[in-house]
C-alpha cells in the first residue's frame, strides 16, 4: 500500500513528535533530561525473540464496521540483530488463502528512545512506513501512518500480556486522527519449546 500523508494526519504526527521530544515543563531546554526522560529502552524487546507458534484473527474490513475475519496459523522466528539493537522477525502461516510470509525489521533509535517497526509483505515487496514508539508499564506502542483503499489513516501496534512463554499483539486503525480506534489484527503468540 502506498501511503500518502494528509494535512489533518501528518499535523497531527508532527504535533506528538514535538511533544515527545520536548524538555520537560519547568526544565530548561539546555540541560539534561532527567534519569525517567532517558530511560534506555533498548532492551524492550528482547521478550520477542525466540520461535513462536502464532494464531492470526485478522479482520477483512475494518474501517466499515465488519466482522468478517480470516484466521491464520503459523510460526514467527525472531532473532537479534546488532547485539539487540535491531530485531529481525520472520513470519510464515496458513490460512484459507494459502500460504503467506511476512518480515518485520524493528531498530532502536538510542537518541530518541524510540523503537520502528519496518514492516514488509512477501507478496507486495515494499516496505511500509514505519510505526513509531516506545515501551511503558510493560506495554509497546508504536504509531504510523498508512492509506487503506485511497483513505489515510492512522495505525497502532500493541505489544501486551507479556509473559515469559507467551504475548499479543494487536494492530488497530482510526480513521478520525485518533480519536477511535478499531482492532484490524491480532496474533497470540505462545513459545515453541525447543
Amino acid at each position: 500500500m502506498k501511503v500518502s500523508a494528509s494535512i489533518p494526519c501528518a499535523l497531527l504526527l508532527s504535533a506528538v513528535a514535538a511533544l515527545a521530544l520536548a524538555p520537560p515543563p519547568g526544565s530548561a531546554a539546555g540541560t539534561a533530561p532527567s534519569a525517567a526522560a532517558a530511560r534506555d529502552g533498548q532492551h524492550d524487546f528482547d521478550f520477542n525473540t525466540g520461535v513462536w507458534h502464532t494464531h492470526i484473527q485478522r479482520v477483512l474490513d475494518p474501517l466499515s464496521g465488519g466482522t468478517h475475519a480470516i484466521e491464520l496459523n503459523g510460526t514467527v522466528t525472531v532473532r537479534k540483530v546488532w547485539n539487540g539493537r535491531a530485531l529481525l522477525e520472520e513470519i510464515e502461516t496458513d490460512g484459507p488463502n494459502g500460504h503467506w510470509e511476512g518480515l518485520s525489521l524493528f531498530l532502536y533509535n538510542p537518541a530518541a528512545h524510540q523503537w520502528s517497526q519496518n514492516f514488509v509483505n512477501s507478496k507486495v515487496g515494499q516496505l511500509t512506513t514505519p510505526l513509531v514508539g516506545s515501551f511503558s508499564n510493560g506495554r509497546g506502542e508504536l504509531f504510523g501512518q498508512d492509506t487503506i483503499d485511497g483513505r489515510t489513516i492512522l495505525v497502532r501496534g500493541e505489544w501486551s500480556d507479556i509473559k515469559p512463554d507467551s504475548h499479543q499483539y494487536e494492530e488497530s486503525y482510526s480513521a478520525d486522527g485518533g480519536t477511535t480506534w478499531v482492532r484490524a489484527f491480532t496474533a497470540n503468540k505462545t513459545r515453541e519449546k525447543p
